[in-house]
């Protein structure tokens, strides 16, 4: 194919992204939308950088030593990009690329002035924007300083902040390539940035003009604080003007510079309404053409607007499609949930055909549309009653959503007759005999589902499935189940509510459900410290362990003095809990079964840190302790008037809780269960593709949705380029924070705590297990990097069922999501741990190894000296 060194802009369009680099591709197709207007200029292409990067074979050996850096060298990185962007500056210009250059130039003005842009081939893309990566150049005046500004707009490719920027999005150096964008200077008389939605709030009905005066380099570099208008439907919404104190401007002989404005300018508005209001509406245009919100760059000459670049906005966090126009209000599932990770399509798609309730998913996540339950009067106090219990930002962003005029719409309440939406069906018998029949039926259903599916495969099993999933649900939506969680639930509260009317006691239920029995997640983490009861003697065992790399460790035990006996017992741990793991409501995440060496650290924490038994007399302790708390309080409750009535009351709330507070942890794991089995068998399918050379690897099916699946089952057909646009777009969801309410406008809401009974300076959360404790923080994201002393404080971003190994060895739980009745929650109480969750960014603000003190009854935590 023949080399195009040069393109004018008006020949390009998205098409030719490899050719023209992102930003010239933007330039020229925003140059062919009906009544944009783009300043002229050409492209020089990436086939001429290609030529110039063959003229280096030293390049490609720094290269390869970027690439096997560490994540975390950022000397190294800053020393061979250095070497990189000295090499590309020194390779001299091909004489035929300046014959073209200077060609175009002498058709747009030879001596005019002009900007020299990058434009590189992974920039400005829908999942990553590379905003400010490479290097821009203003008023550049003729063709030698040209040339010189297109090299150095080569070798910025490889500045440190782009190599990093690469490294963190996962893309090779090596596919990325240079064009550099040349355009005719606009000497504005204003400039600035206009975002289609709401770069803050998400909102895409509202546009942000951020604008000051002289070119827009005096707001890019940070050099003054811009006026910032808000727009919504044609009109400025609201506005704040600036002291815009500086400006740069353009200098007569090149370059640019920062001069003073007038006093009397200073506060003046660098545009009127009517010209912002027009700006939006040649924003919507190139926001239309382009098919998403765009962060545009503009300059003002003579009243009317040029456009000087246009990229996505890839911050934004995506809205779910609901097929209509009406206005939506959606509720987070993963901070319900605890886990607010992304997750792969075929996670998505099981989760929402085994779910009680409708779902959507946007930006990997998972949403509910309660946008019903808070029309009428009764559905609505009920939802926000339910959700304050269990986390008091979610109802107050629910609540900030009910505020706006009119978003939700208003409907009256059901007629009377049944039960109202949102209410726990008639309460049952405080019998430890019904919480016993639900784990056996729930037990067998598992057992049924093993055996059945075990004959299953093509398009059989997925008939199958579909089956179970069925099952799945009606196991899931039993009434004596959801009346057995209900009670634990609702027993508590009244606990909590009465104890602290009667006695000033805050959480007294904390302490009260100390060693319940039948929960499987606190059992689970006291199993683990059997486990380490059986390693502990064995010398050699543990400092096997303590090199472990692999999965493959099981099969070596043995071959060690005591070997056997700790396999044995890793793997009957793994037979009752191998199928839980971080993130395990997403089928795709690995399980412990299927990575083992994830418990490792652990077990050796559990080994170094107890002594024998600690696991029957933690239980034990707890248990005792409950006890005599119950004594406690039913004493006092009989010194108080009416004290007989009140604590035999109380009496009967407390053996209601201990009999069904347990269970309340039951369904999750009976979930999890089902779901290993699923993934095994889709696993074994997904081998047999892998054998017939219809898929690549087998985890590629995790990249599918469940009908795409057995649609691929059927036909022996796969889509590659489906499979790879969704691995990037999973990628750039992992950037993405989820809101805990988000609304068909796009708006993200977090809600807040109105709360002013803290100390300065702490970090408020919800107060889910009382005590206070102080200790050093241990930040830890990842469990299977958790390396624990008695005594740490455990802080992190959630904490679903699989952490609870864990809590056996902290003195205190800090956490960014959670609730009141989610499972981290309930298992520090269990455990007697204090804990705050909720707290937000508490993995960014408090610092690994700092002193911190957690009250856990008040919910809030101190930072100390």
């Amino acid at each position: 194919m023949t080399e195009q060194l040069v393109l004018d802009l008006r020949e390009v369009d998205e098409t030719q992204l490899a050719v023209v680099g992102g930003k010239g591709a933007h330039l020229g197709t925003l140059s062919r939308i009906d009544g944009i207007s783009v300043p002229g200029g050409f492209c020089v292409t990436t086939d001429a950088f290609r030529r110039i990067m063959a003229d280096a074979p030293s390049i490609e050996d720094r290269l390869d030593q970027l690439s096997r850096l560490e994540p975390d060298d950022r000397e190294a990185v800053r020393t061979l990009s250095a070497q990189i962007r000295h090499t590309i500056e020194g390779i001299a210009i091909p004489g035929d690329l300046a014959a073209e250059v200077a060609r175009a130039l002498a058709q747009l003005g030879e001596q005019a002035a002009y900007a020299v842009r990058s434009s590189a081939t992974a920039e400005d893309l829908p999942t990553a924007s590379f905003a400010g990566q490479q290097d821009t150049y203003l008023n550049v005046v003729g063709p030698q300083a040209i040339l010189q500004h297109v090299s150095r707009c080569w070798a910025s490719l490889f500045t440190e902040r782009a190599v990093t920027y690469r490294r963190q999005n996962g893309i090779d150096h090596r596919t990325v390539h240079m064009a550099v964008v040349v355009q005719r200077m606009v000497f504005s008389e204003a400039a600035g940035i206009l975002f289609t939605a709401d770069p803050v709030t998400g909102n895409r009905k509202v546009a942000t003009v951020d604008a000051g005066f002289g070119l827009g380099e005096a707001l890019v570099s940070g050099l003054v604080n811009p006026d910032v208008f808000k727009v919504r439907d044609g009109e400025v919404v609201a506005r704040t003007i600036a002291a815009k104190q500086r400006a740069v401007h353009a200098l007569p002989d090149g370059g640019t510079r920062d001069v003073a404005v007038d006093a009397q300018r200073q506060e003046q508005p660098a545009l009127t309404d009517a010209q912002v209001v027009r700006l939006v509406q040649l924003g919507r245009r190139i926001e239309a053409h382009f098919g998403s919100p765009q962060d545009i760059e503009w300059c003002l000459i003579d009243d009317g607007f040029q456009i000087v670049q246009s990229r996505p906005i890839t911050t934004l966090f995506p809205i779910p499609e609901s097929g209509d126009q009406e206005n939506r209000v959606y509720v987070s599932v993963g901070h319900q949930q605890m886990m607010t990770d992304a997750m792969k399509p075929l996670g998505l798609s099981l989760w929402k055909l085994t779910a009680m309730a409708p779902m959507r998913d946007a930006g990997g996540r998972l949403f509910v549309d309660a946008t019903r339950a808070l029309s009428s009067p009764s559905s609505r106090d009920n939802l926000l009653d339910l959700v304050g219990r269990s986390d008091p930002l979610t109802r107050d962003a629910l609540e900030t959503v009910l505020h706006r005029d009119d978003f939700v719409p208003s409907l009256p309440d059901p007629e009377p007759g049944g039960r109202p939406a949102g209410r726990a069906p008639a309460p049952i018998e405080t019998d430890p005999a019904i919480v016993t029949g639900l784990i056996e039926r729930s037990e067998k259903s598992v057992a049924a589902l093993r055996r059945d599916i075990a004959t299953k495969s093509g398009p059989a099993l997925f008939d199958f499935l579909l089956e179970a999933f069925e099952e799945h649900k009606r196991v899931l939506t039993d009434p004596l189940s959801f009346q057995a969680i209900m009670a634990g639930m609702e027993s508590t509260w009244w606990l909590n509510d009465n104890l602290h009317e009667w006695l000033g006691e805050k959480n007294a239920a904390d302490t009260l459900t100390l060693s319940a029995p039948d929960n499987v997640t606190s059992e689970m983490g006291l199993a683990l410290l059997d486990v380490a009861d059986v390693i502990r003697p064995h010398a050699e065992v543990v400092a096997f362990l303590q090199n472990v790399e692999d999965d493959s460790f099981l099969d070596e035990l043995a071959k060690l003095a005591g070997g056997t006996e700790a396999r044995d017992a890793i793997e009957a741990y793994l037979d009752r809990y191998g199928m839980r793991c971080v993130g395990e409501i997403d089928i795709t995440r690995p399980r412990w079964s299927e990575r083992p060496s994830t418990l490792v650290p652990a077990i050796l924490d559990n080994v170094k840190n107890f002594e024998p038994g600690a696991a029957a007399r933690r239980f034990e302790q707890g248990r005792q302790k409950a006890l005599k708390k119950e004594q406690d309080v039913l004493t006092r409750l009989r010194a108080l008037p009416d004290g007989e009535s009140k604590a035999d009351e109380t009496k009967k709330m407390i053996d209601r809780v201990r009999t069904f507070i347990g269970y309340r942890e039951y369904p999750k794991y009976g979930i999890i269960s089902r779901y290993f089995v699923y993934k095994q068998a889709l696993l074994a399918e997904a081998e047999r593709l892998v054998e017939a050379e219809v898929l690549r690897e087998k985890e590629d099916i995790f990249y599918l949705t469940f009908e795409e699946l057995r649609d691929v089952v059927r036909s022996k057909q796969l889509d590659d380029q489906l499979v790879q646009q969704r691995k990037e777009a999973f990628r750039s969801y992992h950037a993405l924070t989820p809101p805990r309410v988000l609304t068909s406008e796009g708006e993200t809401v977090n809600g807040a705590y109105r709360r002013d009974d803290v100390p300065a300076g702490a970090l408020i959360g919800l107060a889910v297990s009382g005590g206070t404790v102080e200790g050093r923080a241990r930040v830890i994201l990842d469990m299977g990097q958790a390396d624990l002393e008695p005594g740490d404080i455990l802080v992190t971003a959630y904490t679903d069922p699989s952490w609870s190994p864990l809590f056996v060895g902290i003195a205190g739980l800090v956490t960014e999501v959670g609730g009141l009745m989610t499972h981290g929650a309930v298992i520090a109480r269990e455990y007697g741990l204090p804990a705050v969750v909720g707290v937000e960014q508490a993995t960014r603000l408090i610092q690994d190894g700092q002193r911190i003190r957690v009250h856990g009854t008040d919910g809030y935590i101190e930072i100390l000296p």
